[in-house]
């Protein structure tokens, strides 16, 4: 839309500013557009899209069996819930930035390959588990190797988008609440290299935590418009000069940021306890490997930890289970539990909270920790 109204008013002569369509001009008119459309498409389709999903016989394993005990009603109630509904996010998305974002920017084209990509690697898998019945879907070592592929093309793509000066602010690497750089000029493999890591690892995080009703979506809605903010403020010179961010032309990208959130909102209207059908790796996958892509564009990767915590200990209590059982088997010969389940959500639905609790609980954290990561802007 915003590419098509400047060509119909270079046609006809037209002075933008001058006519109502001046609004087009201002990205945080855009990004507000894209999150509402986002949202709207995602609600009307979302019961269509459930039937479809059903109607293909795209129901998910029961994600709970085996994990937790003596909740029969919780079992038999995700028994025939429909996988793979981030096919509705990713459209809701997608369709959102076609018609808001300027499609003449480099970045909105290397965004959306990237949600489209990561969407295909997660469809594919959810395909072969849902519908394939395969245990395993697509090999974890395929999967990773598909992700970090598709991560360094990525970042590669974001450090030759830019002017000269923005190479060099790619070449830095910042830490939350310092206005400078605490390492400069790194080499461009460096950078490739630890960008593709952020990437693939929020991509990994967000898909670990997707394993109660609107755990995962809420979470991410909160990280995406976080990281709006961030594209914002650090595209725009005069407000990175007064806050002390790098000024990287990364505007645009808060349409990106704003259609996730607007779809992810409207997705939570279905995805919430109890829940008429499940995200799986299709929207997983590609939603945390965009914010991840956002975070390394606005040379905030670390804050990442701060801003989406809760995929960070959801990640981080997989790892260390995995470490600890096999620890424990080699030095003792009994492998032990460091909790009861991992991810950590399952570990406190054993412990005795119910699936909403959590939820509610977990969202609360992620609110806060948004909301210190958003303070770091000044506080500096």
């Amino acid at each position: 839309m915003f590419d098509y109204i400047y060509w119909v008013m270079f046609e006809n002569n037209q002075d933008i500013s001058k006519t109502p369509l001046r609004l087009f001009e201002y990205v945080t008119f855009r990004a507000g557009g894209a999150a509402f459309s986002a949202f709207i498409m995602a609600i009307v389709f979302g019961q269509l899209t459930v039937k479809l999903l059903i109607s293909l016989q795209f129901v998910a394993p029961n994600r709970l069996e085996g994990l937790v005990e003596d909740d029969e009603e919780t079992l038999n109630q995700k028994k025939n819930v429909p996988s793979m509904g981030g096919i509705l996010i990713l459209g809701a998305t997608i369709l959102s930035v076609l018609i808001w974002a300027d499609l003449s920017n480099s970045l909105t084209l290397i965004f959306l390959g990237l949600l489209i990509l990561l969407g295909m690697i997660g469809f594919a898998d959810d395909y072969l588990k849902v519908v394939r019945k395969s245990k395993d879907g697509i090999s974890g070592k395929a999967k990773l190797a598909g992700q970090i592929i598709i991560a360094a093309v990525a970042v590669y793509l974001l450090y030759h988008t830019g002017d000269e000066d923005s190479r060099k602010i790619f070449q830095n690497l910042w830490i939350p609440f310092v206005k400078t750089p605490i390492l400069m000029a790194l080499p461009l493999v460096v950078i490739v290299g630890f960008g593709t890591l952020v990437v693939v690892g929020s991509s990994n995080a967000v898909n670990l935590s997707d394993g109660m009703d609107g755990l995962a979506v809420g979470c991410t809605v909160i990280t995406a418009i976080a990281y709006a903010i961030f594209a914002y403020a650090c595209g725009n010179s005069e407000h990175a000069s007064y806050l002390g961010v790098p000024f990287v032309h990364s505007a645009e990208v808060s349409v990106v940021a704003a259609a996730i959130a607007g779809a992810g909102l409207g997705f939570l209207w279905h995805n919430c306890y109890p829940a008429s059908m499940f995200m799986g790796d299709t929207g997983s996958l590609a939603l945390g490997g965009a914010i991840g892509l956002i975070a390394v564009l606005v040379k905030q990767e670390f804050l990442l930890v701060i801003i989406g915590g809760i995929f960070v200990v959801e990640a981080g209590t997989v790892i260390l289970q995995v470490i600890y059982f096999k620890l424990t088997r080699k030095l003792t010969g009994e492998p032990k539990r460091l909790f009861k389940c991992a991810p950590i959500h399952h570990h406190f639905k054993m412990s005795g909270w119910t699936e909403t609790q959590i939820v509610i609980r977990f969202w609360i954290i992620a609110l806060v920790l948004a909301f210190i990561g958003i303070a770091s802007l000044k506080v500096r």
